[in-house]
């Protein structure tokens, strides 16, 4: 018998007849299936049975394999399905499992409803939804979205803190103390170095060691406005340079004050700092207590550059005459005129020695008229003048005090210095 022919012609039934139910795939292996069988028949002709069973045996291989093993009807698909409709089918199935594998949790989950779906089910009847629980775009009621408290995110760019604001504890609890964040915002990298800090471990151990040092809660903002890098410092430093001060006989009263009104003070290592103390007893040739009086009154001496300490003292020795125990009292009295502006000092002076002839040791007396206005004090002279009380020598009558000639005001000024009516000091100002 030509069993070769025979298996031939029932392969090439079978494929007909299931040209309409089985997809691409199931089509290639038919033909495998045959030639295996070919091959057998070749090999072990004795082991056949009769052409009858054998085909009665295959279509009922073929059946039940058609049976089990079709796949799920595309949903309004008449005819042979195309090849853009099966990659739909494959391509449903996979978008499953890569789900599967995204959401671990749900695994066993999803295992269970593909599972549990027929075979011959379309794809676009199942549920997503009830496999992936809730997603982004669920409507939900308006009590829920009452109940949602959105997360303020932080923006990466921002011309102003304000911006942070909302958005830091650090930079909202600072400035309840009084810091005013649009001075920091000027200054370079400063917005960025308080928006790294925390304020539990950063800020909160500095200002308390601040408030322990005797500052005032009131000019804590002030102390961190000035000087916010202050948060940054170690703290043994801190207190290294607080003990440095003390031990130079500085009082705690001196040391809060200091860092009060001077802040940056607290940023010098305490090398720097001995050495500015040292540069003032040398130059003014002070005693130690002099030199402390006069930084306590003036901290700001040991934070700024000594360029323009050194040129003032120049000033005074050399353009404006003053000899060194006379410099020396008018520092102890007046330690602004050593950080005071060149310009003012010496038009202050050329006026007083020159147009009102005053002397030096009258100057000396009274060191605080550097730090009057000019504009005020010319006006009273010229006041003075055309009334013909312009009189400073202390030997002569009617001598004017360079105390109540500066420091007196409008009111006392025209009615014991000028014995005149105020309005006609304000009639005079006009003309001028």
């Amino acid at each position: 018998m030509n069993y070769v022919g025979v298996l031939s012609t029932c392969s090439r039934a079978l494929a007909c007849f299931g040209s309409r139910y089985y997809t691409v795939a199931y089509m290639k292996t038919i033909p495998k299936m045959a030639a295996s069988g070919v091959q057998l028949c070749v090999k072990h002709t004795f082991l056949l049975p009769p052409l009858k069973k054998v085909a009665t045996t295959t279509c009922a291989q073929v059946r039940h394999c058609r049976t089990v093993l079709r796949p799920p009807q595309l949903p309004n698909v008449t005819g042979t399905p195309t090849k853009h409709q099966q990659r739909q089918h494959i391509r449903f199935y996979s978008d499953v499992l890569a789900k599967h594998e995204e959401n671990k949790e749900d695994a066993n989950q999803l295992i269970h409803i593909k599972n549990a779906v027929p075979l011959n089910e379309s794809p676009a009847s199942l549920d997503l939804d009830a496999a992936t629980g809730s997603y982004a775009l669920e409507e939900i009621s308006d009590e829920e979205a009452v109940r949602l408290t959105p997360r303020p995110s932080i923006p990466p760019v921002a011309a102003s803190l304000r911006d942070y604001v909302d958005r830091s504890e650090t930079l909202a609890k600072l400035v309840h103390l009084g810091v005013n964040l649009w001075k920091l915002e000027e200054r370079p990298n400063v917005g960025s170095m308080l928006l790294r800090l925390n304020f539990d471990t950063d800020v909160a151990p500095r200002l308390l060691f601040l408030k322990a040092l005797g500052v005032d809660e009131s000019r804590l903002g002030f102390v961190v406005t000035r000087n916010p890098f202050v948060l940054t410092e170690d703290l043994q430093n801190l207190h290294a340079r607080v003990n440095y001060l003390k031990s130079k006989k500085f009082t705690s009263e001196n040391v809060a004050s200091m860092v009060s009104r001077a802040p940056y003070l607290l940023n010098f290592t305490v090398k720097r700092l001995d050495n500015r103390l040292g540069f003032y007893q040398q130059q003014l040739g002070l005693s130690a207590s002099n030199t402390r009086n006069i930084v306590a009154r003036l901290p700001r001496l040991l934070c700024g550059s000594l360029e323009p300490v050194k040129e003032n003292l120049k000033v005074c020795e050399i353009e404006l005459g003053f000899k060194a125990n006379e410099i020396q009292h008018i520092v102890s009295a007046v330690p602004k005129i050593l950080t005071a502006n060149k310009r003012k000092l010496t038009q202050i002076f050329d006026f007083l020695h020159n147009t009102m002839k005053v002397p030096h040791h009258l100057i000396v007396k009274f060191p605080q008229v550097f730090n009057t206005k000019f504009l005020r004090m010319r006006e009273r002279h010229l006041f003075l003048e055309y009334l013909g009380r312009a009189q400073y020598n202390p030997d002569q009558a009617n001598y004017v005090s360079l105390e109540r000639l500066t420091s007196s005001p409008d009111e006392i000024f025209c009615t014991e210095v000028a014995l005149a009516m105020q309005e006609d000091f304000f009639l005079f100002q006009k003309t001028l």
